[in-house]
């Protein structure tokens, strides 16, 4: 009896050894999946959380739209999980609508896509392809809440989902509660705008210092051309001048930036007593 026993104890304690030795799998992921995931080991929680406190007012105040240079990182064509994304850098436009999820406490601090830290408390999002960064509005299509953010993120990454919420924005258009929502987007402003708005301005410039002159006459009596520049500045009321070059003085109506002005300056020269009136430069006026 003593043996059968002691036999059976040590088959009984072999059994608790083998058991307390044994690795349980992870509760969320599977090895091969974490080897899939291009952030594994990065995070230090295996699933996400909610911070311990509601988001401020302040902090749920909408960030002002503003179109800012690309990111240097983060709007290069990648590739996650085998599916290709071809970020829209030059986006001045883009409406969508789909479902939103948001991101909290597991990827507080961590780096985003453009290199930015990620604070679950500022007004951000992440999104697959807008261009980084860009400002969105976000409406809740059940509540109608709505909210701006600002692009800084890639994500998410499940099909069915079209936008990532920083935990405030979450909040404030009352997607907590289930965690996502059906939202429209509608970009506001992206880098693509500057370029827009660059340009314009450099067109503006090129406006504000047109100088469109028109020639009327031309004399090598300086003392005739005075006097008909008097004569014309009187009876049609436009800026006149006597510009003198090459032995000759040439009398001008000019300037005016307004093409439309100049040219109907130059009909009604050419309908009355000067048929050979003419603009000096075509690239001033045309």
């Amino acid at each position: 009896m003593n043996t059968i026993r002691l036999v059976s104890l040590i088959i009984l304690s072999s059994l608790l050894l083998n058991a307390c030795s044994s690795k349980s799998p992870p509760s969320n992921q599977s090895g091969i999946e974490k080897q899939m995931s291009p952030n594994a080991g990065r995070y230090q929680q295996d699933s996400d959380s909610k911070p311990d406190r509601l988001p401020t007012l302040l902090e749920m105040t909408d960030p002002t739209p503003n179109a800012e240079p690309l990111s240097r990182g983060g709007n290069k064509p990648y590739n996650i999980f085998g599916i290709d994304y071809l970020p829209m850098a030059q986006a001045t436009e883009h409406e969508e609508i789909g479902i939103a999820s948001w991101y909290g406490n597991k990827f507080h601090g961590h780096y985003t896509s453009n290199g930015e830290t990620y604070n679950m408390f500022a007004m951000t999002a992440a999104h697959k392809t807008l261009p980084l960064p860009s400002y969105v509005r976000v409406t809740n299509l059940d509540t109608k809440q709505s909210a701006i953010v600002r692009v800084n993120d890639r994500g998410p990454f499940h099909q069915d989902r079209v936008i990532d919420l920083s935990y405030s924005a979450a909040y404030k258009i009352g997607m907590l509660q289930r965690g996502t929502a059906r939202v429209k987007l509608e970009l506001l402003k992206s880098p693509a705008m500057l370029a827009q708005q660059s340009s314009s301005a450099i067109s503006t410039g090129i406006v504000l210092n047109r100088q469109c002159y028109i020639q009327l006459f031309a004399s090598s009596d300086n003392n005739k051309a005075i006097q008909l520049q008097q004569q014309v500045a009187k009876q049609w009321s436009v800026p006149t001048e006597v510009r003198a070059g090459n032995g000759l003085y040439r009398l001008l109506v000019g300037p005016t930036a307004d093409l439309q002005l100049a040219q109907n300056w130059l009909n009604r020269f050419r309908s009355a007593s000067y048929p050979e009136a003419f603009f000096i430069d075509g690239r001033q006026c045309g």
